[in-house]
């Protein structure tokens, strides 16, 4: 696969194209690291430790993990080192932690007397671990699944996104510095049609994790229900609305646009309050233009390209579809005439409920702003994420109850945390990544019940 610098459109290197065998070769190595190997007898306590070891080593490299990220995936580079890179070693530390503290509990029973009984419960992990990740957060999409994974005791097969499998190869070789046992961690670079289909359909997999589009989730659902049932996760598609009422503080609900859209959560539909909308838009406009687009690994960049030409003619296309249905363009919407694939942040005003842009995710720059008077945040079969701009709790509190969305934001936005779990509703999917929650979509709960 020719990867592209997005900015320049120079050719980086090359990378194998893994086929069915890789997978079956793969996989055999993660079932025997699993069954036979040292990783499945190692105490929890070691493999904290390599855990620990492992993130340490991406901090040293943190520098060329960003600057991998940025020309793979056209992240600017002052947010793929603090976001991409820097989250995902914040994962990795959190779940080294709980490697030791993973324990199951005691449960009181009828008794068979006269003799009497004890049961108890043991959190194990699964075995062999399939995770597919998607190209807009490359390397902190693979820590979020990957560091639950391997803390629950678990060996991984995962593929990262065809367009940007760079950082993840380079996680492989510092997993292999830190003493990370050969077959636990395997990296298999290629198409979700070849690699991605396999890994659902394998008999010996016995878990899969997968964050994308919810058409692709689906199909792998259904999938790895019809092979062997094994477990899954879904983090799919949004359409987060956000809901900024007059009363709040206006300058910290004037968002701009967060790595170029491209952000499972972004604020998919801003409702805003129709006393304040066109105060609002004017302000949304100034931010915008003030951001510096151009060249990713530029620090001052603020908004670097899109990540492939595909994508670029998707959001062109949203866009074309949005004037055609009578949705007010107040700002953008055309690709930057300069090399690569820039598109400008754009604002979308007037948009109606029926409107498609209302509807369908853009995963792009592309903000949809709408007056309310009265709340339609829930009229989506989407369940990501919401959030609400208020200074008055009580409205926060209410509203926050009845948003249907697995996470909501309250006077901010996008602030997620290693240590709260994060995952949908509705046609987001199901399963927590982050937080205590995820080891939960890596374990089997196993009930022992003995008499004396």
């Amino acid at each position: 696969i020719n990867m592209v610098f997005l900015s320049f459109l120079q050719a980086l290197c090359d990378v194998s194209l893994a086929q069915k065998s890789d997978v079956d070769k793969a996989v055999a190595a993660a079932k025997e690291a699993f069954e036979d190997g040292e990783w499945g007898k190692m105490n929890p306590r070691d493999r904290g430790r390599l855990i620990y070891k492992l993130a340490d080593l991406m901090e040293e490299h943190q520098e060329e993990l960003a600057t991998i990220e940025t020309i793979d995936s056209g992240a600017v580079y002052t947010l793929a080192l603090k976001t991409h890179v820097g989250m995902s070693i914040q994962t990795f530390r959190y779940f080294a932690g709980w490697c030791d503290k993973i324990q199951g509990s005691t449960i009181p029973i009828n008794q068979a007397r006269p003799n009497r009984n004890l049961t108890f419960t043991k959190k194990e992990p699964i075995g062999v671990c399939a995770i597919i990740i998607p190209w807009n957060y490359p390397l902190m999409m693979l820590a979020w699944k990957t560091a639950a994974c391997l803390a629950a005791g678990n060996t991984v097969v995962l593929k990262p996104a065809q367009v940007t499998p760079l950082t993840a190869l380079k996680f492989a070789e510092l997993s292999a510095r830190a003493g990370i046992p050969k077959g636990v961690v395997n990296i298999l670079p290629g198409s979700g049609a070849v690699v991605g289909q396999h890994l659902s359909d394998h008999p010996d997999v016995r878990k899969l994790g997968f964050t994308g589009s919810t058409e692709i989730g689906k199909h792998i659902m259904k999938s790895c229900a019809v092979s062997n049932v094994k477990k899954v996760s879904l983090e799919l598609g949004g359409k987060s609305p956000l809901i900024i009422f007059s009363d709040c503080d206006i300058d910290k609900a004037v968002s701009v646009f967060f790595n170029k859209g491209e952000n499972c959560i972004a604020a998919g539909r801003i409702f805003v309050e129709d006393s304040i909308h066109d105060q609002f838009v004017k302000r949304v406009v100034e931010e915008v233009e003030k951001m510096k687009i151009g060249d990713p690994l530029d620090r001052s960049t603020d908004h670097g390209p899109q990540n492939h030409k595909t994508h670029l003619e998707k959001l062109l296309e949203y866009c074309q579809i949005a004037n055609m249905e009578g949705a007010t363009l107040v700002y953008g919407g055309k690709q930057v005439q300069r090399p690569g694939f820039f598109f400008e942040p754009t604002v979308f005003t007037d948009v109606q409920d029926h409107m498609y842009i209302a509807k369908e995710e853009s995963f792009g720059p592309i903000m949809i702003i709408s007056k309310f008077r009265s709340g339609r945040a829930n009229a989506t079969e989407y369940g990501l994420a919401s959030g609400v701009f208020t200074q008055d709790i009580s409205k926060a509190l209410y509203v926050s109850e009845r948003l249907n969305a697995g996470t909501v934001f309250v006077n901010t936005y996008n602030k997620t945390d290693v240590a709260s779990p994060f995952g949908g509703f509705k046609q987001s999917g199901f399963g927590k990544d982050l937080g205590q929650e995820a080891l939960n979509e890596y374990l089997r709960i196993k009930a022992v019940t003995i008499e004396y």
